[in-house]
């Protein structure tokens, strides 16, 4: 299990720190385009759920340019371990506030009525990397309705039935998505993914970043709306274009 890690985000730049993940061997990146949009978020980063609509907005345009875009997990707090109390829930519902204000996007507050949760996010990261070995073209709309069920309807991540219903509003076999979901594979495909993205120099989540062949430069580093983004997505394809 990962040291207890305390959620540490900046209410203006939007951006939650990570912690660091050692002892996981990384294999080489096989990039199988010559460019690409990466999101690089956690399921259960609050402000990864404020940019969602954003995000989406983002993708879209980036399918209208040809440019593909990929999800890499974060592991904002993989293990979890914090203590469930007063005090640990009332920086969570702040903090969810502050999500609120500058990105619109509402929260359920029913997860602070548990008695007991463990704020563990590699489960729900683990979700999200099986969705995307079945069938990648869902792997978006999977996070997108895995943070939906978490922030509005308050529903655990940690439990493999809490993905059925999702499962089944994207048509993948929940029978083999649950099966998968267990698996050494699927978890060491996870640390994979949080390895990855410290590689890269990845500090904090939400990150966006555009990639040109092997240079990653980043769109946005934590919250930012679709016009700014699209305005640097537009700098950062001119430039690759006419270096």
């Amino acid at each position: 299990m990962q040291p207890e890690v305390k959620i540490n985000c900046d209410p203006e730049t939007g951006l939650c720190a990570v912690p660091e993940i050692s002892n996981v061997p990384l294999v080489p990146t096989d990039w199988k385009t010559d460019e690409e949009i990466i999101y690089v978020g956690d399921p259960m980063c609050s402000w990864c759920w404020g940019l969602s609509p954003q995000l989406n907005a983002l993708q879209r345009y980036g399918q209208q340019l040809g440019i593909p875009f990929s999800l890499v997990m974060g592991g904002l707090r993989p293990g979890g371990g914090e203590a469930w109390n007063a005090d640990f829930k009332g920086f969570l519902k702040h903090h969810w506030e502050e999500v609120t204000q500058r990105s619109g996007q509402p929260f359920g507050y029913g997860l602070f009525d548990l008695e007991d949760f463990n704020y563990d996010t590699e489960p729900a990261c683990r979700a999200v990397v099986t969705a995307r070995s079945m069938a990648p073209e869902k792997t978006l709309s999977f996070y997108e309705l895995v943070q939906h069920a978490f922030y509005m309807q308050s529903k655990d991540p940690k439990q493999v039935e809490f993905y059925q219903p999702i499962c089944a509003q994207l048509n993948l076999d929940y029978t083999a998505f649950a099966q998968q979901f267990a698996t050494d594979e699927m978890k060491y495909a996870t640390q994979q993914d949080f390895a990855q993205n410290r590689q890269w120099g990845v500090t904090g989540f939400p990150a966006v970043i555009y990639r040109n062949k092997n240079e990653l430069s980043y769109i946005a580093k934590g919250y930012s709306d679709f016009d700014r983004m699209k305005g640097v997505l537009d700098a950062l394809t001119s430039n690759a274009k006419n270096p």
